[in-house]
């Protein structure tokens, strides 16, 4: 067993020198069985392999609760491939060479077996709940694992700044750092690179990326997706838990950090924690600085939508939100005083998913010229990428006069889905798109404080009809 006592981040090393070419041949997936692993992790796993046909030879290792044999196995496999439009050279590539075995994986013995089922240094997938991966994690100090094994986490990476501390602890004793992947799909490798490309590849945006000329950023992920059968996780987490506490702090990082000297793993994740560590609730008052709501019955696309509390599996005891919208400050000589609002919701009638930097108004507009003179506005869309920029030109009609215009492109998608780069990362041992422990820790101490006020009822619940832009008068 590896035990890791260095820094936080061993993926280079001080002088910048790569990691050593430890590519892994043997994917052990911990709940294969499961909803995430067959809609997401084997579709995109199949299209890696499509895209880079000389990584075939990798063994899969399904493990679960349930008693399958050798065909039904494969019956699960071909039919998550077939789904996700995999080629049949790859279907039958991993068809030939993977196994899977009915497993505790909270019991040593159990995980001592497949850790022994492939090559050595295999990367141990947690496609599992929270709570059974941790309890795993626990079983894992009593097994004796190959060096270089990777452990890959899902989030949410514990239940508040303590318990991902300790659960922190307890993946150091494991293996080192630069080994464990705390997943987050939000923020695939492709979206990563547009965010830094439209930041760093334009002089015109980073003299003006600062407090002197901005006046306020938005980072908003507004679906019209409602449960969808999601509430056994869902219910106990809410839109804070899902998606602002883990995905949009990440957004929010890349977004507010300094300048990298190079897109390497050391470099990016570094700069984030640094914005991290400087982030605020908004006046240190988190009932003030946030908002919630929850939907009520509506319509979304013609589809009837039954008020949130009467869901399949909605426990209305939990009081849980679907919309959610916290208000940050970055305590630093870049960013002081500029609002930073991050908002999520299900349920809503137009879907959002971009940053919105809204720059300072001009300080003077000529006599003579008329209209209004809106904020310059720059919008980074995610999903599919693009990139949108609001100006103030001079009217059609009126060359006197102020016209709002947009100048718009399209972004590059990427060549696999947000997890098939997820997994490359992890099959190279390149932890670039992965989230390091220290900043896990300090996206839950940013949070910890509204969580506490929401559940003190500190912070109203609000409601919004399915199918609507949220509560009336919320900004959006």
């Amino acid at each position: 067993m590896s035990i890791s006592s260095a820094t936080p981040d061993q993926a280079m090393s001080v002088h910048g020198a790569p990691l050593p070419d430890t590519p892994i041949r043997t994917l052990v997936l911990l709940g294969a069985s499961g909803d995430l692993a067959h809609r997401l992790l084997m579709p995109a796993l199949g299209k890696l392999l499509d895209a880079e046909p000389q990584r075939r030879d990798l063994v899969l290792v399904g493990a679960g609760a349930e008693d399958w044999d050798a065909a039904a196995w494969h019956d699960r496999l071909e039919d998550s491939l077939t789904k996700g439009d995999v080629s049949r050279e790859t279907i039958d590539a991993l068809l030939a060479t993977t196994s899977y075995q009915r497993a505790d994986v909270t019991k040593a013995d159990d995980l001592r077996r497949l850790v022994q089922a492939g090559e050595a240094a295999p990367a141990l997938y947690f496609a599992l709940p929270p709570a059974v991966t941790a309890k795993a994690c626990d079983a894992l100090v009593d097994v004796e694992l190959p060096e270089g094994t990777v452990l890959v986490l899902e989030k949410p990476f514990g239940t508040d700044e303590a318990s991902a501390k300790a659960l922190n602890a307890r993946l150091a004793g494991l293996v080192p750092e630069d080994r464990t992947f705390r997943v987050d799909h939000f923020l695939g490798r492709a979206t990563v690179l547009n965010l830094l490309g439209v930041r760093f590849a334009n002089r015109i945006f980073e003299p003006v990326w600062n407090a002197g000329h901005v006046a306020s950023v938005d980072i908003v992920f507004d679906e019209p997706l409602t449960l969808e059968g999601r509430a056994g996780y869902y219910d106990k987490a809410g839109a804070l838990v899902d998606m602002i506490q883990s995905h949009l702090l990440q957004v929010m990082a890349l977004v507010a950090m300094d300048p990298v000297g190079s897109v390497s793993a050391f470099d990016l994740r570094e700069s984030k924690a640094e914005v991290l560590r400087a982030t605020r609730v908004w006046g240190g008052d988190a009932a003030l600085a946030s908002r919630r709501a929850r939907y009520s019955a509506g319509s979304i696309g013609g589809r009837e939508v039954p008020d949130y509390v009467h869901e399949p599996g909605v426990d209305p005891a939990r009081n849980t939100e679907t919309l959610a919208e916290v208000t940050l400050e970055i305590d630093n000589w870049r960013w002081a005083g500029v609002p930073f609002r991050l908002r999520s919701g299900k349920s809503v009638g137009t879907q959002r998913k971009e940053v919105v930097v809204t720059f300072k108004p001009v300080p003077h507009l000529p006599t003579g010229l008329t209209g209004t003179c809106e904020p310059d506005r720059l919008r980074l869309v995610m999903g599919p990428d693009a990139i949108a920029l609001d100006l103030n030109v001079n009217g059609e009609d009126d060359p006197m006069g102020i016209d709002h215009v947009t100048l718009d492109t399209e972004l590059s998608p990427g060549r696999l889905p947000a997890y098939g780069e997820v997994l490359a990362g992890v099959l190279d041992g390149d932890p670039l798109l992965a989230v390091r422990g220290d900043t896990a820790v300090e996206c839950w101490r940013i949070v910890d404080s509204v969580l506490k006020a929401w559940a003190a009822d500190e912070t109203p619940m609000e409601t919004y009809a399915a199918g609507t832009q949220g509560p009336e008068g919320w900004p959006v």
